[in-house]
């Protein structure tokens, strides 16, 4: 559609050309134009030249010259008017094909980047990064899984056997008799002396284990 009414591409080149040609007449124009005036003018002066030498008949032949002149300076107004029309038309029509083929190049644009970003494409890129993760972490998998003897070892036989274990450490250290700490030395006052020890009495079980003892000793 808009290149049935503005045209290809190609005739922007056409456009330009038009423009500046329409330019170089303007300006011939106004040229002329400007030579005109200065005849009406030199015209003008003949006729005060004539009025003063009492020869009307010269003065208004002069006076038919300037508005001949007067004619074509306004002939030439209404041409400079068109031209400058025509311009403004071809320098708008200009900025309308510019516009609609920058609109065409981003739509061409906009739809090359939507043709990159298809969404079977994003979907199809998101199938494959999801079955590359789940590879990845079967092989992972497969990688951690225990292997030859030890993928025979049941986890609960484990488990219990390291129960009892710590059952057998904590009766042992129950059965360890507890060690008792030194008592910090008494601080005798000066001239008296410390009372010795009472002697405790032996029960029998300690003098069984001191018989034993001996008995080993030999």
């Amino acid at each position: 559609m808009f290149t049935r009414i503005f045209g290809k591409p190609k005739q922007e080149t056409s456009a330009v050309a038009t423009l500046d040609k329409l330019t170089e007449t303007l300006e011939l124009l106004e040229k002329k134009e400007k030579v005109l005036q200065k005849k009406a003018a030199a015209e003008v002066e003949k006729a005060k030249e004539f009025t003063r030498a009492k020869n009307k008949r010269a003065a208004i032949q002069c006076l038919k010259r300037k508005r001949l002149y007067e004619q074509q300076i306004e002939q030439l107004g209404n041409f400079q008017l068109r031209i400058h029309d025509q311009m403004i038309m071809l320098e708008g029509a200009k900025a309308t094909t510019e516009t609609v083929d920058a609109l065409r190049t981003g739509a061409a644009a906009m739809k090359a980047m939507q043709k990159a970003t298809n969404i079977d494409d994003v979907d199809k890129t998101m199938d494959e990064i999801n079955e590359q993760t789940e590879n990845m972490k079967q092989i992972q998998e497969a990688l951690s899984a225990p292997i030859g003897a030890a993928a025979d070892f049941d986890e609960d036989e484990l488990e219990a056997e390291l129960e009892e274990l710590e059952g057998a450490e904590l009766e042992e250290q129950l059965l360890q008799p507890a060690t008792t700490t030194p008592a910090a030395p008494v601080q005798v006052p000066a001239g008296r002396q410390p009372a010795r020890p009472i002697p405790q009495k032996r029960t029998a079980e300690e003098d069984e284990l001191a018989a034993l003892q001996a008995e080993m000793a030999l």
